[in-house]
């Protein structure tokens, strides 16, 4: 009686256990994945290949495409923009090159954008074997819109990076290179 009332907290239905156990199971292989990001950008790519070559092979289901390319741009746009806006929030970035050096900081962390993209992608490769999403549009618009939306908020993105001095990529591990070493015209320099 108590259980049903919610007396008894431990008791637990078998779906509610399977949920459990596949959602630990899930996040043990995520966890997994973390360190190993260039696997799974190839996993990435193999299920947006996949995507491509589903739409391609039925002719069909184009606003679904066009509906996960204008969610990658955003996913895009907060992959390539601070944390901190320094247009909203004041200039967290360093600006010249005596300024303090602070790390770039992602809006959206790489293993999010690359999660995200993910579960976009074999949302969409599902949606494709039901019949409801196939709308009749003339694809060469949706792709010459998706172009210049593209084209457009990438250009305004650049300009940020641009105008705020940010890069969003780096590329090897930094290494402290020690103080320089003084050169011999500076030792006998009359200062």
């Amino acid at each position: 009686m108590d259980a049903v009332y919610g007396g008894d907290s431990t008791a637990r239905s078998p779906a509610m256990e399977w949920k459990d156990k596949t959602s630990r199971q899930f996040q043990h292989y995520l966890d997994k994945s973390t360190p190993h990001p260039v696997f799974r950008w190839i996993l990435l790519a193999a299920v947006a290949g996949l995507f491509s070559f589903r739409i391609y092979y039925v002719k069909g289901f184009y606003i679904v495409a066009y509906t996960v390319g204008i969610y990658v741009i955003n996913l895009l746009i907060g992959f390539l923009s601070p944390q901190v806006d320094p247009e909203i929030e004041g200039a967290a970035l360093p600006t010249k090159g005596s300024d303090e050096f602070k790390p770039f900081i992602r809006r959206l962390p790489e293993f999010k954008f690359w999660y995200a993209l993910m579960k976009a992608f074999l949302i969409a490769f599902v949606l494709t074997f039901f019949s409801i999403f196939d709308l009749p549009v003339f694809w060469p618009i949706l792709l010459l819109y998706w172009v210049v939306l593209f084209v457009l908020t990438m250009q305004k993105q650049i300009k940020h990076m641009i105008k705020y001095k940010y890069i969003p990529f780096s590329v090897g591990k930094q290494r402290y290179k020690g103080k320089k070493a003084p050169s011999a015209n500076s030792l006998y320099s009359k200062d």
